[in-house]
Order: structure tokens, then C-alpha cells, then sequence
């Protein structure tokens, strides 16, 4: 027994040795870590983030990412470079020219002549696509029954490419013949055949031009007036009525398209930067075995014929490229400033 409490005793007394769970706890907590095992870490935790959360972000957006880069801000920088050399059938030239293939292009009255038929273009298509996406809006948004019915209807041309597009409105609709639906429908009421898109006096190409591009893209935007449409209070319409104003133009006038201002501004601008990016319906619709006609050439149309036709002049294709695209960045800001896009209203 008296041997049994001096063991005891001593146990007691003991101090806990290096060996014991909490002393190698305690030791492992006061160690710091090496210089380059910190930096490591910290590294880890700036890539990383808590719970690994920018690996996975980097793991979704990298390879779009990637893919942006390759195919998109490469090629514009390379164009950008393209632009100071002289590059004929070579995409690596060694001649620098400096501004010479902008001036060139400058004094080109074909590319002029380009930015011309920009400009026809732009006063036929904007007005019409945003009264016309402005008027299916406003109906669809007054259906009582079969909304989504009839604004997938509308909004179904489109997912249709530009190209087919163009070639039903070039061979079936537009085609130049008796066959064709136009001119069938012309032939009821006994006028003559028109041939729609080799006429140049009357211009009747435009109508085939604008027609198509209305239908490809008016329900795209007759979606975003919908959507502003619908975040237009209800209670502004019953202080309207209250305080006597008339259902239809009244009500439209003082609320409903003030309250679309900046809708139509958004519009307004998508409008005429796709108008500048005109493409596939003028090559698809004006364009045959012989080439391109000498009338109604977008600036690229242009810029294809220059940079990839017979003289294959990719210094000055790609210096129109540039002076199109800061053209379209100057009009977009002048467009901003004139709507006073971003400012807080008074």
C-alpha cells in the first residue's frame, strides 16, 4: 500500500514529458514556419481563395477566357500591327510603312463610298426597327391570353442565320422573276416585273436590304422593350387615369415612353452598331458569280474585297478595319453624350 502511494505520489509530480499529446500540440503552435513555406502559403491562399473558391472560378471562366484571347484580342492586335506594314499575301510583312495605308484609305473613294452606303443604311433600318419592335412590344404586352405564344413568334426569326436569311429573300421572295412571291403578288394587280436587286434607278435593293435585316432582328429588341415595359409601375397609370388622362396616345406620350428612355437609348445604340457590322445580307443578297456589284458596298464588304480578293492587301484591310472601328467607338460616345447616358435624371 505505502509503495502503491509513492508511485502515485511521483506520478503525480511528474511533469508532463516532450512526448505527451499536449506538449507536442503547444510545440507544434509556438514553431514558426520557414521563409519560403509562408510565402508558399500565402501564394496558395491568394490563388486559391477560401475554399478554394478562385480555383473554381478560374476553372469555368479559363477556358472561355482562353478562348476570347485566341480568337478575339489576338486578332485585333494583329490587325492593329497588320495596319503599319505593307502586307501583301503575307500575314508576317517586314516593309513598315507607317500611316500610309491609312492615308490610302483615307483618299480611297470606294471606302468613302462605303461609309455613304452606311449612312443610307442607317436611316432606313434604325427607325424602322425601333418603331417597329416598339409597336409588337406594345401589343404583345396588352395580350391578355397567349403572351408567350406570340412573343416566341416573333422573337423566333431570330435564331435564324443571316445567310439563309438572305438567300430566301434573294431566291424565293426577291428573286427578279415572275416566280417570285413579290412579283407574283405584283402580277395580281397587273404591274410589271420589278428585277429587285439589279435595279439601281429606283434603288429597289434597299427594300430588299431593310426588309430582311427588320425581320432577323426586330424581335430581339422588341424583347428589350418588353422588359422595360414590364418594370414601368402600375400605379403610374392609376394616377394617371385618376387625374383624367385619355387611354391610348396620352397615357403613351406622358408615361409610357418617358418611362422607356433608357430602353430606347440602349436600342438606339445597338441599332447603329450593328447597322456599322452590315454584312452577310449585302454579300448574300447582291453578290453572285460574278462578284460583287459596284453599288451598295457596306464598308465590310469593302474590306473583305480588299483585304482577302484578287490583291489580297491586308495592310490596308486591316487599316480600314481599325479607322471603322474608331468611327464606331466615336459615334457611340457621341450617342452616349447626346442621350446623357449614365446621368442621374433631375
Amino acid at each position: 500500500m505505502a509503495q502503491d502511494a509513492r508511485d502515485t505520489h511521483n506520478t503525480q509530480d511528474t511533469p508532463n514529458t516532450p512526448n505527451t499529446p499536449n506538449t507536442l500540440s503547444r510545440t507544434l503552435q509556438g514553431r514558426q514556419p520557414a521563409p519560403g513555406t509562408s510565402r508558399t502559403l500565402r501564394l496558395r491562399h491568394r490563388l486559391l481563395g477560401k475554399q478554394n473558391r478562385t480555383l473554381w472560378f478560374w476553372v469555368f471562366v479559363g477556358p472561355f477566357a482562353i478562348g476570347l484571347s485566341l480568337f478575339t484580342y489576338v486578332p485585333l492586335a494583329w490587325s492593329v500591327y497588320l495596319s503599319f506594314f505593307d502586307a501583301h499575301n503575307t500575314v508576317s510583312p517586314t516593309d513598315f510603312v507607317g500611316l500610309d495605308n491609312y492615308t490610302a484609305m483615307l483618299r480611297d473613294d470606294a471606302f468613302t463610298d462605303s461609309l455613304v452606303t452606311f449612312l443610307v443604311f442607317t436611316a432606313f433600318i434604325v427607325p424602322a426597327t425601333y418603331l417597329l419592335s416598339l409597336s409588337l412590344a406594345l401589343m404583345v404586352n396588352r395580350l391578355r391570353w397567349a403572351q408567350a405564344f406570340f412573343r416566341s413568334v416573333f422573337f423566333l426569326p431570330v435564331a435564324c442565320s443571316y445567310v439563309v436569311a438572305a438567300l430566301i429573300w434573294k431566291m424565293s421572295i426577291f428573286n427578279g422573276v415572275r416566280f417570285g412571291l413579290a412579283n407574283t403578288v405584283l402580277g395580281w394587280f397587273g404591274a410589271d416585273q420589278i428585277p429587285w436587286l439589279s435595279t439601281t434607278d429606283p434603288p429597289w435593293y434597299w427594300l430588299v436590304i431593310v426588309t430582311v435585316r427588320l425581320w432577323l432582328q426586330a424581335g430581339f429588341y422588341m424583347v428589350l422593350f418588353l422588359a422595360g415595359l414590364q418594370r414601368i409601375p402600375r400605379g403610374l397609370y392609376e394616377a394617371a387615369a385618376v387625374d383624367g388622362a385619355r387611354p391610348g396616345w396620352q397615357v403613351f406620350r406622358y408615361i409610357t415612353f418617358p418611362q422607356l428612355r433608357a430602353t430606347s437609348i440602349a436600342v438606339t445604340l445597338l441599332l447603329v452598331i450593328n447597322a456599322f457590322q452590315a454584312f452577310d445580307e449585302f454579300y448574300n443578297l447582291l453578290s453572285d458569280s460574278r462578284g460583287y456589284p459596284p453599288y451598295a458596298r457596306p464598308p465590310l464588304v469593302y474590306l473583305y474585297y480588299t483585304a482577302l480578293g484578287q490583291g489580297q492587301n491586308l495592310g490596308m484591310g486591316s487599316a480600314g478595319a481599325v479607322i471603322l472601328a474608331l468611327i464606331i467607338a466615336v459615334v457611340t460616345v457621341a450617342q452616349a453624350r447626346w442621350f446623357r447616358l449614365g446621368r442621374k435624371e433631375d
